[in-house]
């Protein structure tokens, strides 16, 4: 007997794929589909993001001392660009989101990246993982189709049979 088990998931239940007939399995699968593309997505934006976080917290680590009055290109889209100079190697502005920025040290800013990018990571792995038993999930389904359309080829042959004997 094939099952869909989420016992570990909260409100989520256990369903019986052997009393579902095909359409149902069908929906449950297209449904499925549906929530494998959501995560695929998720995945995308989140590696994205991560990789964003990762290259400011490289940029941080590449302010020393040194740089101070250094000319840089200062992005103002993510096309154009205009002359600037580094006028404070100490301390940075960041971007934390919903269009407010902090002021803070090289250190801080570093942490807080390295901070951005463990969530992010984390985020990623607990998608993947639901990702995981869905596609299990969706297996089994395709599983439990593909037996009761056998059956019900069997039971279509045995049926012919029947007629053509008695014929």
């Amino acid at each position: 007997m094939a099952t869909i088990s989420s016992a570990p998931a909260p409100g989520m239940q256990q369903i019986d794929l052997s009393k579902l007939n095909l359409p149902q399995l069908a929906q449950l699968k297209q449904q499925l589909d549906q929530e494998l593309n959501v995560f695929q997505d998720s995945l995308q934006t989140l590696k994205m993001a991560q990789g964003k976080f990762v290259e400011s917290g490289e940029s941080v680590d590449k302010l020393t001392p040194e740089t101070k009055g250094k000319t840089i290109l200062v992005p103002l889209t993510e096309s154009m660009y205009v002359p600037g100079t580094i006028a404070d190697s100490e301390n940075v502005i960041i971007d934390i989101g919903t269009g407010y920025y902090a002021q803070k040290d090289i250190d801080g800013a570093r942490d807080y990246f390295k901070r951005k990018v463990q969530f992010v990571t984390e985020q990623m792995e607990k998608i993947q993982m639901m990702g995981i038993e869905k596609s299990k999930a969706r297996e089994a389904i395709c599983m439990m189709m593909e037996m009761k359309l056998q059956a019900q080829a069997q039971a279509q042959g045995q049926g012919q049979a029947l007629k053509a004997t008695r014929s």
